[in-house]
């Protein structure tokens, strides 16, 4: 699966690896810097994904999607993600990629808006309890990512489980062109609601953004 990744934004906290542990497939374990394991919240917009190089899908290839990761490693040293939950306004897509490849999307109403010098991401899940986001940030100059930031952004892969089965899914990206950000505006409930509750109510100690990069997804590999 080829995709953009456009105009994201990163807010990373650090948190206690006992609070993460339970949370990820079995055989994997947080990855650490630092000695805490670390979740994020990040909004982007999704552009023309499709299945093969070059091969958008009209219109359900690109939306906006909010998702809550975490970040985990394994016995064979592979370094990913772990979605706790990824919100998107396209309900094909929900639905299509909760039956078949085992992440968590939930449909949400959301916007995505740029600020003169800024974004401003709004949703609000349409499901359970309909957890609410706002994320407001002022977009400041390109940096060079400390090693920090490349820990919480060079990712080239996730860890699922399907069918109680865990899988590795291989991901490929250029390196992210960041850009510091300060954050004007918070009011999260997704991380509380992905199982982290209190996280959100701090102030993020990472915030990053990105007009984005082009990604592929590989097939998934038994872990």
């Amino acid at each position: 699966m080829d995709q953009w990744w456009r105009d994201i934004t990163f807010l990373h906290w650090p948190v206690d690896p006992a609070a993460v542990a339970p949370l990820l497939p079995r055989g994997v374990r947080p990855d650490l810097y630092d000695g805490a394991a670390w979740v994020g919240l990040i909004p982007f917009r999704m552009v023309d994904a499709g299945v093969g190089a070059g091969h958008p899908v009209p219109w359900l290839g690109s939306f906006l999607e909010t998702n809550v990761r975490l970040y985990s490693t394994d016995d064979r040293g592979r370094h990913g993600v772990v979605f706790r939950s990824l919100d998107a306004d396209r309900l094909a897509v929900v639905a299509g990629a909760n039956a078949g490849f085992g992440v968590p999307y939930k449909w949400a109403r959301m916007a995505a808006k740029e600020t003169d010098d800024g974004w401003r991401y709004e949703m609000r899940r349409r499901t359970g309890s309909r957890p609410r986001s706002l994320i407001d940030v002022e977009v400041g100059a390109p940096v060079e990512p400390d090693p920090l930031e490349l820990f919480l952004t060079a990712r080239f892969g996730l860890h699922t489980s399907v069918l109680g089965r865990t899988l590795w899914v291989p991901n490929t990206h250029g390196p992210w062109p960041l850009r510091g950000a300060r954050l004007r505006d918070l009011h999260d409930e997704l991380v509380s609601a992905a199982g982290l509750p209190g996280v959100a109510t701090s102030a993020p100690v990472s915030v990053l953004h990105s007009p984005g990069v082009r990604t592929q997804f590989g097939l998934p590999q038994p872990l």
